[in-house]
């Protein structure tokens, strides 16, 4: 109860004070440079990487990120800049999450 009321809280300041969602509710941003290159912001970590295949944690599920010949270019503890060429991006909640296999 506690913790829906808490975001409840987090959606009301965002709309009063103008910030962007991104700022308080703790949601990725996704920057997207054509199908070349995809800037993540609020991951949570790398759970897999392949030359086919990003997943990324979230707070509340993860990013899964399909396509090929993936480099990451820069990663920080909270940011990673992703090229390649992007056919899909997914974003999976918790119990959607838990059925993914490589």
């Amino acid at each position: 109860m506690f913790d829906r009321f808490k975001q409840n809280a987090k959606y009301w300041v965002t709309g009063k004070m103008n910030l962007p969602e991104d700022v308080l509710l703790d949601v990725p941003r996704l920057t997207m440079i054509g199908q070349l290159h995809l800037h993540v912001e609020n991951h949570r970590g790398v759970l897999h990487f392949s030359k086919e295949l990003v997943r990324l944690k979230l707070t509340y599920g993860e990013l899964a990120i399909k396509g090929h010949d993936f480099v990451i270019k820069t990663i920080l503890p909270n940011e990673l800049l992703l090229e390649g060429t992007i056919d899909e991006v997914s974003y999976l909640n918790d119990k959607e999450a838990g059925g993914i296999h490589e």
